[in-house]
């Protein structure tokens, strides 16, 4: 008996000192707080554009229980970052409590004010703490960028909110002309339209970052002039511009180009993280429309990362040289019935990482479904790869699919081509048929240049590009794709 009261006082003497020591308060001026991180850094933000949400812990590496009296931003409600600590949003928490060898975490997001400085510029603050008496703080740093902005006015339905390049998409406006200097970036929320007769000229280095489910709209008779250099390429991508966001696939929807009122033509272009990089198509709504009478010129452009199509064309005629379409979800070149495609010293390359592929790298067909959901059949009067690689990690990376009565004309001319299947007969000249060495320095990392093996090498015909995207002059016999070793 007297045992076990002695086991019963013990444990009630062990329990109230557990009890004293979880819930007393350290209020000695030595207990500090220790934080995982001592300085948060947000990458390029777009002004107006809210961060992506980043995190840091707070660590009470005391044993008793720590009253934080205050967790506050330096510039309080005017402060341009935006705080929540453990779940509770403000700008300002006073009595904030961290148990005995506990954490919690803080939750930080930033929005750039807009000014009138072109170049990027920082943007300074700190999360005050204080404790027992300390002052502490983790120091906040987000690089803000002005953007010229393009936002809907138009609300349609059954079409994208959209604004017009004339900045009113009033049908009375004479068409404008308009260039694109390279002063700040282009960002566009929804779709911008360039309406019919209207031309946009892009000069060299211009950076359009499209917003999420946003893109750009060449509509009947507009024009798109992109004149990019081999130096200072027009790069078009999402407006997240964080590290962790550089190769994130589908981060806006696409560049939509209906027939023009005279060629469109992209030069140096590097088209990034769409949905669908480039849809090309005689306008959808006439279910009889002829095919296009102007061309889509591609030079040296890279069409990479898309979610869903690299290159998505009906009906059209579209000529492409020293081009690279790499990485995509589903097909890097979907053709799908009418018109005439010339691809010439083009690398397509799928090696897609991030779901199952089980579609091609090159998908031609000769039929559509149009707006009304019937089905029209178009030839495909020519779709010819010269002197292009066609490679990825499928068995068959080219496919055809005909529906009877119509047909698809097609010619493999010194090329490489991916596939199991018989590459016998007229449509395949010259053609190398799963090469066995490496074709590429590193298609992991996207650099798509020749191998010292590679079976690309002096396999071409004289074409009539005499350079390759990096501007080195072509041998005679010149390599296979867009890169000359």
């Amino acid at each position: 008996m007297k045992n076990l009261l002695f086991i019963f006082i013990a444990f009630i003497v062990i329990s109230f000192s557990f009890s004293c020591r979880k819930d007393s308060v350290e209020t000695n001026d030595n207990a500090k707080l220790s934080f995982s991180t001592d300085t948060i850094m947000f990458d390029t933000v777009f002004t107006t554009i809210g961060s992506t949400t980043k995190r840091f812990k707070i660590y009470n590496s005391n044993n008793k229980k720590l009253v934080i009296s205050n967790i506050s931003l330096t510039n309080g409600a005017n402060s341009q970052y935006r705080i929540n600590v453990d779940g509770v949003p403000g700008y300002s928490h006073n009595n904030v409590e961290i148990n005995g060898n506990d954490s919690l975490f803080i939750f930080v997001e930033v929005t750039v004010d807009p000014n009138s400085i072109l170049s990027p510029f920082v943007v300074e603050e700190k999360i005050n703490f204080s404790t027992n008496g300390n002052n502490q703080n983790v120091q906040l740093i987000a690089w803000g960028q002005n953007a010229h902005y393009y936002t809907p006015k138009n609300f349609v339905a059954g079409l994208p909110n959209y604004s017009c390049l004339d900045g009113d998409c009033d049908p009375n406006n004479a068409p404008v002309n308009i260039t694109w200097p390279n002063d700040k970036p282009y960002v566009i929320y929804g779709f911008l339209v360039i309406d019919s007769l209207d031309v946009l000229n892009i000069d060299p280095g211009v950076r359009i970052h499209l917003h999420n489910n946003s893109g750009l709209w060449v509509y009947k008779d507009g024009n798109l002039q992109v004149n990019g250099t081999f130096a200072d390429p027009v790069t078009f991508q999402g407006t997240r511009l964080e590290s962790a966001w550089q190769d994130v696939a589908g981060q806006w929807d696409r560049i939509w180009i209906n027939e023009g009122s005279i060629d469109n033509v992209i030069n140096y272009a590097i088209i990034k993280n769409a949905f669908v990089g480039l849809q090309v198509e005689t306008l959808p709504f006439n279910a009889s429309a002829p095919t296009s009478t102007n061309k889509l010129i591609l030079n040296n452009c890279i069409v990479e990362n898309s979610s869903a199509v690299g290159l998505l064309a009906t009906n059209y005629l579209i000529d492409a040289t020293n081009s690279i379409f790499s990485r995509s979800g589903q097909f890097s070149i979907y053709i799908r019935g009418g018109g005439e495609y010339q691809f010439y010293h083009s690398t397509i390359a799928n090696y897609w990482d991030e779901s199952v592929r089980e579609t091609p790298a090159v998908l031609v067909q000769n039929y559509y479904t149009d707006i009304s959901g019937a089905t029209q059949v178009r030839n495909v009067d020519s779709c010819n790869f010269h002197n292009t690689i066609l490679h990825g990690d499928l068995g068959i990376e080219f496919e055809t699919n005909v529906l009877a009565p119509g047909t698809i004309n097609y010619k493999f001319q010194n090329a490489i081509i991916k596939t199991t299947n018989s590459t016998a007969g007229a449509n395949y000249i010259n053609v190398i048929q799963n090469p066995g060495a490496v074709l590429f320095v590193d298609f992991s990392n996207d650099d798509y240049h020749l191998s010292t093996s590679s079976a690309a090498i002096n396999a071409g015909f004289p074409s009539g590009v005499l350079v390759d995207y990096d501007g080195v002059s072509r041998n005679n016999p010149p390599d296979l794709g867009a890169y000359e070793n």
